[in-house]
C-alpha cells in the first residue's frame, strides 16, 4: 500500500469520524466546527503532497 493511499484512507476516517461523533456537519454550524474541518483538510493537502512527495 502507498503512502498516499494509507493518507486518504486516514483522510476518510477522519471524516466519518468528524461526522458521525463531533457533529461537524450538522444543522447547528459554528465557526470552530467549519476551521476544524479546514484544518483536517489542510493536513490532509499537506501530509498528501509530502507522500507523493517522498514517493518520487
Amino acid at each position: 500500500m502507498s503512502k498516499s493511499t494509507t493518507v486518504i484512507i486516514i483522510y476518510v476516517l477522519g471524516l466519518v469520524i468528524g461526522a458521525l461523533f463531533f457533529d461537524l456537519w450538522g444543522a447547528e454550524t459554528s465557526i470552530k466546527k467549519g476551521l476544524i474541518g479546514i484544518g483536517w483538510t489542510a493536513l490532509f493537502l499537506i501530509f498528501l503532497f509530502l507522500a507523493e512527495k517522498k514517493e518520487d
